[in-house]
């Protein structure tokens, strides 16, 4: 029997989604998820616990518009109950330990904002698994993965973010998001480096 870890993985919004052909389209999503499923088949042992989470959207008001901003409001994405919504094919089959919902009825990037079915917090999941440190992979990097790593290092995990199996938005909102992360005392490596 392996010894704990303490350490969960987060896998943010691998959703198609937010993958070429969905609503709300990250460059790379398709290929993201691939090497999110393959990490998880060779280092399931390196974690205590696998959580996903997922944007579950029933009306989150103005976080959808017919002529969105793309800074505070979006076409319509991760429609709850939609295909779109559902986790990527690609990472569907991992025995998972809990599955966040979040953003039902507003705009949540971070998935400590989102609920399991039986409406415990992220951080009730993993302080109740004995949490002590987090790897926040997924997508988009920009956006969902660096708020929930921001989140995870503000409630006292030991926090790291793994670039390589994440997509940014765009280069330049990766930049920022990495340099948010650094700034806020977050780990930013690869998978191939821890």
């Amino acid at each position: 029997m392996a010894t704990s870890s303490h350490r969960a993985l987060i896998v943010v919004d691998v959703q198609p989604t937010f993958c070429e052909g969905g609503a709300l389209a990250v460059a790379g999503g398709n290929a993201c998820a691939q090497r999110i499923a393959s990490y998880i088949a060779a280092h399931r042992d390196r974690y205590d616990m696998v959580v996903t989470t997922q944007d579950w959207h029933i009306d989150p008001g103005d976080h959808f518009a017919s002529n969105p901003d793309f800074v505070d409001s979006w076409p319509p994405h991760g429609v709850a109950g939609t295909k779109e919504a559902e986790i990527h094919p690609a990472v569907a089959g991992i025995v998972v330990d809990a599955r966040v919902k979040k953003g039902q009825y507003a705009a949540a990037y971070s998935g400590f904002e989102g609920t399991t079915t039986d409406g415990l917090t992220l951080e009730t999941v993993l302080r109740n698994g004995g949490i002590e440190s987090v790897d926040v992979i997924g997508l988009a990097l920009s956006h969902c993965v660096k708020d929930t790593s921001l989140d995870a290092q503000k409630l006292g995990f030991a926090t790291r973010c793994l670039t390589d199996l994440s997509e940014p938005v765009s280069p330049e909102l990766g930049e920022a998001a990495v340099a948010a992360m650094t700034n806020a005392g977050v780990t930013v490596t690869t998978s191939s480096q821890i």
